[in-house]
């Protein structure tokens, strides 16, 4: 699951253009670097949380839901962890079978600390999320995304919106995941292209001949097996 912040603060240029068109273009990147044979879902979150995109392997749906995210007001990233964790737990739910629910994991990015709740160790907050996705056995990875100069215009009035690493880095420590920092476009997508290689794998072509070598011995075998059988001889 991809988890995208969409609060008012992803506005801020400081990273060009900006903070938000950075998430897009990286978030596709990620989306069809990932291994094909991948589910891949989007929740985006602000001042509460939406899935966009429901697990799958369909890459184009992702990058049109990406093309749909606009900054909102408010910050609620408890909200964006529990809505991903209820889109894994219906695709487990689905699937069936095996020893337990299909493996998943959690890439959130953010800029800034949560608003809703004003504390993440309140009821829905980001910290009760992430000990929930322990418990479920979903690690999630962070990337706080931004600067320290980021400023965005409300109501005609500059704000500062600093990035806000605190936060991501124990979401990261409660759940075992791995907390990674972008100030650039550059940056993000070095780390999505990280993390593509520890969630993904690679599809190698290997060499058949040996498993052909293989079957002809096998055949061989049991040409002179018949032989003996039916002509108490080996074949001439």
């Amino acid at each position: 699951m991809l988890v995208i912040d969409v609060s008012e603060s992803t506005a801020a240029t400081d990273v060009a253009p900006s903070r938000i068109e950075a998430a897009r273009q990286a978030g596709k990147q990620f989306a069809h670097l990932l291994t094909p044979g991948i589910n891949l879902g989007l929740v985006a979150f602000a001042a509460n949380a939406v899935l966009l995109v429901a697990p799958t392997n369909d890459r184009e749906a992702v990058d049109r839901a990406i093309d749909t995210l606009q900054p909102q007001p408010r910050t609620a990233t408890g909200e964006g962890i529990y809505t991903a964790l209820q889109a894994i737990a219906t695709v487990g739910a689905v699937m069936g079978g095996g020893d337990g629910p299909p493996p998943a994991r959690i890439v959130l990015e953010s800029d800034g600390k949560e608003t809703v709740p004003a504390d993440p160790n309140q009821p829905r907050g980001a910290f009760p999320a992430a000990r929930a996705a322990k418990d479920q056995g979903v690690e999630i990875s962070t990337i706080s995304f931004g600067t320290p100069d980021g400023v965005i215009t409300f109501q005609g009035v500059e704000m500062p919106v600093p990035v806000d690493d605190a936060t991501l880095q124990e979401i990261t420590v409660i759940t075992g995941g791995q907390a990674f920092h972008a100030g650039s476009l550059d940056e993000l997508s070095r780390v999505y292209t990280t993390l593509q290689q520890q969630i993904g794998y690679p599809t190698i072509p290997g060499d058949a001949s040996e498993s052909w070598i293989r079957l002809g011995v096998i055949a061989l075998a049991a040409a002179l097996f018949a032989g003996v059988l039916i002509n108490r001889r080996l074949p001439a």
